[in-house]
């Protein structure tokens, strides 16, 4: 351990090399909160056939299990990856358990 001594007309200080090379202790981490379910985890999955595209990238998806027909839109990775959905296409849509009518498309099969 070195010791500095600074002298100046009025007071003298002394300083240690721990002193100066001392860092500041970060403060611990807060604690983890337990997850909560979030609202898209809460999606049906069901299967469909493309029975008509419409206008703003929608289409009309008759479902195969559940033989009623939903309007879905594209999802964001479809979207993004410029996937192109046609008429006759088996597709997976998400359907929110809130509004069994409105779906999204997050796959489309070959």
């Amino acid at each position: 351990m070195t010791t500095l001594t600074f002298q100046t007309s009025k007071s003298t200080f002394k300083a240690t090399s721990t002193s100066l090379n001392a860092k500041k202790k970060k403060a611990p981490p807060p604690p983890q909160k337990e997850r909560t379910k979030k609202a898209k985890d809460d999606v049906i999955e069901v299967e469909g056939v493309v029975q008509e595209s419409l206008p703003n990238a929608m289409f009309r998806v008759k479902l195969d299990n559940l033989e009623s027909v939903v309007l879905a839109t594209i999802s964001g990775k479809i979207r993004k990856n410029f996937v192109r959905i046609l008429v006759g296409d088996k597709v997976t849509v998400e359907l929110s358990p809130y509004d069994l009518t409105r779906g999204r498309i997050t796959f489309r099969k070959r």
